[in-house]
C-alpha cells in the first residue's frame, strides 16, 4: 500500500506518540471528509442488515421476465435468469463488505499480535517472525493470493483465507516498529523501574501505541480489499453464481452489456460507494494520528 513506507518510520525521540484509538474520535468527526465517509458506511451497514428483509430473494429466477429494463416492479431491472438486480445488489452489500472487514479484522489481529511479540520479545523470537514477514513482503500480494486460491480451489471463503494470508504481514513489520518505539518511551520506562512486569507494560503500553498505527492501515485497506475480491470473483476465482456478490454480478453483465446496460449499475455503484465508505475516513484517520500533524 502506498501508506506503508511513511508509517513504517518509528516515532522520532521526544515527538508526541501516537494517540490512543479512542482519543481520535473527536478530531476525527472534526473533518468533513471522515463524516462523509462514515455516513456512508453507515448507509452500507444499514442497507446489508435490514435490505434483505426489505427485499425479495435475490436467487429465485423469474424465467419470464428476463433482462427487464429498470421501472415496474423492479427498480433496477432483471438479469438474465431474471432475478431482481436491486435485491441482488442489497445482498451482495452484505457479501462484499462483511467479507472486506472479515479480511481487515483477520489480518490486523494476525499482524499486531505477531508484530507486538516480535517488538517485546525480541531475540531470536523477533529473527524468527521478522524473517517470516520478509518472506511473505517479498512475494507479491496477488501471486501470493492465487497460489493460495488454486491450492485449495476457487470459493469464497477460501479467498477471503488467501487475502488474510497475503494481508497481515505488512501490518506485522508496522506494529514490530511501534512496538520497538514504544518500549524507548518515558512511560515504558517509569513503569520498569516501578517494577511493572513485561506482560502489563507490553498490553497496557505498546499494544495501544501499536494497535492506533495498525488500525490506519488496515482500514485503508479496505476499500482495496473489496476492490480485489470483486475482482478475483469476476474471473470466477471467489463467489460462485449464483451467490449474490458484485463481482459475480458484474461478470454477468458482460454477455447483455450490449443491450442490458443497466445491470452494471448497481454493483458500480455498490463498489464506488464502498471504497468512498473505506478511504474517505481512513485517511483521515491516518492525518489524525500522525504524530506530525497534531500540536
Amino acid at each position: 500500500m502506498s501508506v506503508l513506507p511513511a508509517m513504517l518510520r518509528p516515532t522520532p525521540a521526544g515527538s508526541p506518540q501516537p494517540v490512543a484509538v479512542i482519543g481520535v474520535w473527536p478530531r476525527l468527526l472534526a473533518r468533513w471528509d471522515a463524516r462523509i465517509g462514515l455516513g456512508l458506511l453507515a448507509a452500507l451497514v444499514l442497507v446489508a442488515v435490514l435490505g434483505p428483509l426489505l427485499t425479495v430473494d435475490p436467487n429465485v429466477p423469474d424465467y419470464t421476465d428476463k433482462v427487464a429494463p429498470p421501472g415496474g416492479g423492479h427498480l433496477l431491472g432483471t438479469d438474465g435468469a431474471g432475478r431482481d438486480l436491486l435485491a441482488r445488489t442489497v445482498a451482495g452489500t452484505r457479501t462484499s463488505l462483511g467479507a472486506a472487514l472479515l479480511v481487515a479484522a483477520l489480518s490486523a489481529l494476525i499482524g499486531l499480535f505477531v508484530g507486538v511479540v516480535a517488538g517485546v520479545l525480541g531475540g531470536w523470537v523477533d529473527a524468527v517472525l521478522s524473517r517470516l514477514t520478509d518472506v511473505l513482503l517479498g512475494l507479491p500480494g496477488l501471486v501470493l493470493t492465487l497460489a493460495v486460491v488454486g491450492l485449495l480451489g476457487p470459493g469464497f471463503g477460501n479467498l477471503v483465507l488467501a487475502m488474510t494470508l497475503a494481508g497481515w504481514a505488512g501490518l506485522a513489520r508496522l506494529a514490530r516498529v511501534h512496538a520497538r518505539t514504544a518500549l524507548t518511551r518515558p512511560d515504558v520506562l517509569a513503569a520498569r523501574m516501578a517494577g511493572v512486569g513485561e506482560l502489563r507494560i507490553a498490553v497496557g503500553h505498546v499494544l495501544p501505541a501499536a494497535a492506533a498505527q495498525v488500525l490506519v492501515l488496515a482500514t485503508l485497506g479496505v476499500g482495496e480489499v473489496v476492490l480485489a475480491l470483486a475482482g478475483l470473483s469476476f474471473l470466477g476465482l471467489g463467489a460462485q453464481p449464483p451467490t449474490a456478490e458484485w463481482g459475480v454480478m458484474l461478470a454477468a453483465a458482460r454477455d447483455t452489456l450490449a443491450f442490458a446496460p443497466w445491470q452494471l449499475i448497481g454493483p458500480g455503484l455498490g463498489l464506488v460507494a464502498t471504497v468512498l465508505a473505506a478511504t474517505l475516513p481512513s485517511e483521515a484517520l491516518r492525518d489524525v494520528t500522525d504524530p506530525g500533524t497534531r500540536a
